[in-house]
């Protein structure tokens, strides 16, 4: 079960005003005092008002530009001036916060590296005790629920009330499309445990290439997010890191304008007399699946209980290859992916799999 966290709502935040989608732009890095003003005035009169900017950046290389250090915060500071905006950036360690707070920083975030040490997240926590500035914390690296989780209660146990995440995907060995594989199911899990919990998008790291950002960040959107946080420069051509996610301001406002926001709820008596139609055949769908799967297993026990007493081992491969063909061939004639019947069924086959090896085992 999830632990309770105190969260104070995103209308408390003092940030973002309607509509929807809440929005954080600005540049991977700020390189130069011209490059951060110039992004910061061209995003101002597209209507953003919370601007990002990476100051030290985590980079997996030594020898990569690694930020501009404190000397790009003054540069934030000179735009927050400027042009009235709320400036954030990124932290990884106490001495990244007291900077920041010294030079008034009105919210951080931890980084998908940041978030999976425990360590590191307990001293910014710290640091930031006694402070009123909103935190994010992306997702870890890895798709840890738990490790996500633990780093949003370090925070909260330290009082910090304004915390949010920012769902940025996560490394896999086998994604090609994406930069980080989006696995919408873990941020969808963490949105059901902590429903108050403000939510944003990352799509720019998600993505990895400006190409696929209007169709992730709709996929947000579809999901209920409350914002995004995309990569914005002034001339993405000449960036130092990121170039090939980065978006100009002029690009930016035209994707968020090409988005369809979906409200959470609706008045629409019909809507609600339908969805709640659909509802009950699910629960009773539901209901027969775990029938059957019952049944299923109750199979698979005796067959493991056969095995047993002729002394035959488990693993029959031909066997679980044919049953594999003829599920995804009636997978296709019901319309139903095949990828997902193959996660379906090999979960399916390896609790099977663990229920006979048990009864070997007795």
């Amino acid at each position: 079960m999830a632990a309770r966290m105190d969260i104070a709502p995103l209308s408390e935040w003092g940030f973002f005003t309607l509509p929807r989608p809440c929005t954080i732009a600005g540049p991977c890095s700020a390189e130069s005092e011209d490059q951060v003003m110039d992004t910061a005035r061209q995003l101002r009169q597209v209507g953003i008002n919370v601007y990002r900017a990476g100051i030290w950046k985590p980079r997996t290389h030594p020898g990569c530009f690694e930020g501009a250090g404190v000397e790009g915060l003054k540069w934030m500071q000179k735009a927050k001036k400027e042009f009235g905006l709320k400036i954030c950036t990124e932290v990884a360690s106490e001495k990244h916060v007291f900077e920041c707070l010294k030079h008034g920083i009105d919210m951080v975030w931890l980084g998908a590296r940041t978030s999976a040490n425990p360590f590191l997240v307990e001293e910014i926590a710290e640091a930031l005790r006694d402070t009123d500035i909103p935190v994010l914390v992306k997702n870890p690296v890895n798709p840890d629920l738990d490790l996500w989780i633990g780093a949003l209660e370090r925070l909260n146990r330290q009082g910090i009330r304004k915390i949010g995440v920012i769902h940025r995907g996560f490394s896999s060995l086998t994604e090609k499309k994406y930069r980080n594989s989006p696995e919408w199911q873990v941020a969808v899990e963490l949105r059901s445990r902590y429903p108050e919990m403000p939510f944003f998008c990352d799509p720019s790291h998600m993505a990895g290439c400006r190409d696929y950002l209007q169709d992730l960040s709709q996929q947000a959107m579809n999901l209920g997010f409350d914002g995004l946080m995309i990569e914005s420069h002034c001339d993405p051509s000449c960036a130092l890191s990121d170039a090939k996610q980065q978006l100009t301001p002029s690009q930016l406002i035209e994707l968020l304008e090409g988005l369809t926001v979906r409200d959470s709820d609706t008045d629409n008596q019909e809507y609600h007399e339908n969805i709640d139609q659909l509802r009950t055949r699910i629960d009773s769908c539901d209901e027969e699946i775990l029938r059957t799967l019952g049944a299923r297993m109750q199979i698979s026990r005796k067959i493991g209980q056969y095995k047993k007493e002729n002394n035959i081992s488990i693993i029959q491969a031909s066997r679980w290859d044919n049953i594999l063909e003829s599920v995804l061939k009636s997978a296709d004639i019901y319309g139903l992916d095949r990828d997902f019947i193959t996660k379906v069924f090999n979960a399916i086959h390896e609790a099977s799999v663990r229920e006979q090896n048990r009864i070997l085992s007795e």
